[in-house]
């Protein structure tokens, strides 16, 4: 994810990348072979805290794995810098908290990165249903059928106590997008969900990974909408890889990624024409190469870099990251103990 944020950075001319902090050599290497002519005079380090003492730095990226995330955040936040940390927040809700006890009172801006909102179709998608037209939502479903977790260095990514879970580690940006879509606070969670297919033979130190790959996830929110996840990690022939539908009493809207297809149908009396109405929502090319969030990662590197200069608002705050860690947690222990959870009980 550092790679995508630094073929990402190389897009704005007002930014330079000046430094690069990780203790795994061959980390480095890629990311200065990502960087290209624009590695001349970018420095390494091992440890954040180096990073500092040895650069001049405006803002820094935090694209580490899970687990070290407060480890990471706590000289930044000392330092001062603007910080965007990649999702999730933390690990553990008692983490994530401290994080956004930090945030909130430091005068630095600090996101937290949930691409998924910056996806253009998505965002236009927001957009529409803050217009109206579908009457009051009741309803949101969104699925993703996608392929297995990527094998990341030290393979961190295939045990819970690492990730917190592929429920946090997965989707949080999942339920930041009903927060952000429903205009409301959660208040319980009810997760069906388990490891069936991936990693099912494979063995690190003899452990046997622990995490889920497919549930179905409802979340109840105080308003009295509802919201849906379909997660699937071992969809990956499916050519839609996100949907994401909102139903209201007046109609539907649902987009589609890669497809980029938004599609609005309101309600018509039985037999009647339907009246359906598709957009498609272009993404920039360069984006689009850049990444591998649909061009999120661009549009949401934009944003932050007009919040660090004062041009616009911080998008996504810490407090944003925090509660999307504790609905993550919350379906954590759903799946394990087979009950509801209400978000009182991890907040």
């Amino acid at each position: 994810m550092a790679r995508e944020h630094i073929r990402n950075l190389k897009l704005f001319p007002e930014v330079r990348v000046v430094a690069l902090a990780d203790p795994t050599p061959s980390s480095i290497e890629e990311s200065m072979e990502t960087l290209g002519e624009a590695a001349v005079g970018v420095q390494a380090y091992e440890t954040a805290e180096t990073l500092l003492t040895k650069a001049h730095v405006d803002a820094v990226i935090v694209a580490s794995p899970n687990y070290t995330h407060r480890s990471v955040l706590e000289p930044l936040f000392d330092a001062g810098v603007a910080i965007l940390c990649e999702k999730p927040l933390c690990t553990t809700v008692e983490d994530a908290r401290w994080a956004a006890e930090r945030a909130a009172a430091s005068p630095a801006v600090f996101w937290t990165g949930m691409e998924y909102r910056f996806m253009p179709p998505v965002a236009r998608f927001v957009e529409e249903l803050r217009q109206g037209e579908i009457g009051r939502l009741a309803m949101l479903s969104i699925r993703e059928h996608r392929f297995p977790f990527l094998v990341k260095v030290g393979d961190w990514n295939r045990f819970n106590r690492n990730t917190g879970g592929t429920m946090v580690e997965k989707c949080c940006h999942f339920f930041d997008l009903m927060r952000l879509i429903v205009e409301a606070e959660p208040v319980s969670v009810f997760c069906s969900g388990a490891m069936d297919v991936n990693h099912l033979d494979e063995r690190y130190d003899g452990e046997r990974p622990d995490i889920i790959d497919n549930s179905f996830t409802v979340v109840d929110f105080a308003n009295g909408a509802r919201a849906m996840l379909d997660l699937c990690m071992f969809a990956e022939g499916e050519a839609q890889q996100e949907a994401v539908a909102a139903v209201g009493d007046k109609a539907k809207l649902e987009v589609t990624i890669p497809s980029g297809d938004l599609v609005f149908s309101p309600r018509v009396p039985l037999r009647a024409p339907k009246q359906i109405r598709r957009t498609n929502i272009p993404v920039d090319e360069a984006a689009l190469k850049a990444g591998s969030h649909h061009g999120a990662t661009f549009y949401q590197l934009a944003a932050f870099l007009d919040a660090v200069h004062g041009r616009g608002p911080v998008q996504v705050t810490a407090e944003d990251g925090l509660i999307a860690v504790i609905m993550g947690a919350a379906a954590e222990i759903s799946a394990r103990e087979h009950r509801v959870v209400r978000i009182d009980e991890v907040r």
